[in-house]
């Protein structure tokens, strides 16, 4: 029989060109579990990630980047996941409910295009990531990373920060208080230390330079959203 996957022949029970199954298994219980387990990937994957991250990221961060990715999960999946998590939990406790109000801007393309991205966090979290990782590039061009390269380590410390969020927002989901604030706070102190740590940890003024790099990207981003729901709201009205 022939490979369903290259059309070579296969003669066992794995095709010798691309490694294709010669018969798949059914879906089952199992399939599912052991999909589940695969993304997850308990045993040095999502939970050792994160130990990982919150320990040690830069160095961390520079061995996935330059030697060994196998060890961290991939670091798109890892944004993903982790902005899943804040989002469900704050669906859930409806916590940014009461910190955003529309204030009767309910048909403004700006509040339509912020609604998008607060329902999708792991979007927001990328375009985001890809004007701080500009700005990135212009301050720590010294250290010779690629704009890529930079977006992939602001996908692992951009998920540890959606990661605080979570935690906090479950906490005064249950317990009532705000507490998002202070998530603010504790996440841009991390991402601040763990961007400074990944160029180079002994640098008092790489901290500094990471804190600026992440204001200015996030003003960009907003200002440029903005911006592009005006212009629409502008066209629209005429």
């Amino acid at each position: 029989m022939n490979c369903k996957n290259c059309n070579n022949e296969i003669e066992y029970n794995f095709c010798p060109n691309c490694g294709q199954p010669s018969k798949l298994k059914r879906i089952d219980a199992h399939y599912i579990t052991h999909e589940i387990e695969h993304v997850l990937h308990f045993d040095r994957g999502i939970l050792f990630t994160i130990r990982e991250l919150f320990v040690n990221p830069g160095q961390n961060i520079r061995d996935y980047i330059s030697e060994n990715r196998s060890r961290l999960v991939k670091p798109v999946i890892f944004i993903i996941l982790a902005s899943l998590i804040y989002t469900l939990i704050s669906h859930t406790f409806h916590i940014e409910d009461e910190y955003i109000k529309h204030d009767g801007m309910e048909n403004s393309a700006v509040v339509k295009i912020l609604g998008w991205f607060q329902a999708h966090y792991g979007y927001m979290n990328i375009f985001t990531g890809m004007f701080i990782a500009v700005w990135l590039k212009v301050f720590f061009k010294k250290y010779g990373y690629n704009f890529f390269e930079l977006l992939i380590m602001l996908c692992f410390v951009l998920g540890i920060s959606m990661l605080i969020f979570a935690f906090f927002a479950l906490a005064e989901g249950i317990f009532h208080i705000k507490l998002l604030h202070i998530a603010g706070v504790i996440g841009m102190i991390y991402l601040t230390w763990a961007t400074g740590s990944f160029f180079e940890k002994k640098n008092i003024g790489n901290y500094f330079k990471a804190l600026t790099c992440y204001l200015l990207g996030m003003m960009t981003f907003f200002i440029l959203t903005f911006a592009i729901g005006i212009t629409i709201d502008i066209i629209t009205k005429h």
